[in-house]
């Protein structure tokens, strides 16, 4: 199939926020506040400061998937490292190169803002995450991540 993969348009919030929702009920168990996201998606996609959505489409224009990208600047490396979060495919289309086309997008896109690191996180037990991440070439990195809800 012939992917679509394009920055995602204000018209397409409700349906990205319904696949974040989908998404962390799936891979998390999850329950989320569908009118909150909603918020949230749109906010996102008012200030690219906060992280750019992108999506995938079929021929047809119909949005299968998505995710949300954002940056880091490295003082290690005098340069950006780019974070893909958010990520979701509807289903039916999995194991059909949906997410491969987004993520050689992004890399396309990496490459040409001579970003030095694409980077992701992944819950402990989305085993079918981790090695969809592995065939297209991503490895687990030596860091843990920590945090503390405020």
């Amino acid at each position: 199939m012939n992917w679509i993969v394009e920055k995602a348009q204000h018209e397409e919030a409700i349906i990205i926020a319904g696949f974040q929702v989908d998404m962390a009920e799936e891979s998390e168990k999850t329950l989320l506040d569908s009118s909150l996201v909603e918020r949230g998606v749109s906010e996102g996609m008012k200030d690219e400061n906060k992280g750019v959505y992108y999506v995938v489409k079929t021929e047809d224009g119909i949005v299968v998937g998505s995710l949300f990208l954002t940056r880091e600047w490295s003082d290690w490396r005098c340069a950006w490292y780019w974070w893909i979060q958010s990520v979701y495919v509807r289903p039916e289309y999995r194991r059909r190169g949906a997410y491969r086309a987004l993520y050689e997008y992004v890399k396309q896109k990496a490459r040409e803002n001579n970003v030095s690191c694409v980077r992701l996180y992944v819950d402990k037990t989305n085993r079918q995450g981790m090695a969809t991440y592995a065939s297209l070439g991503m490895r687990e990195s030596h860091y843990l991540l920590y945090e503390e809800n405020l």
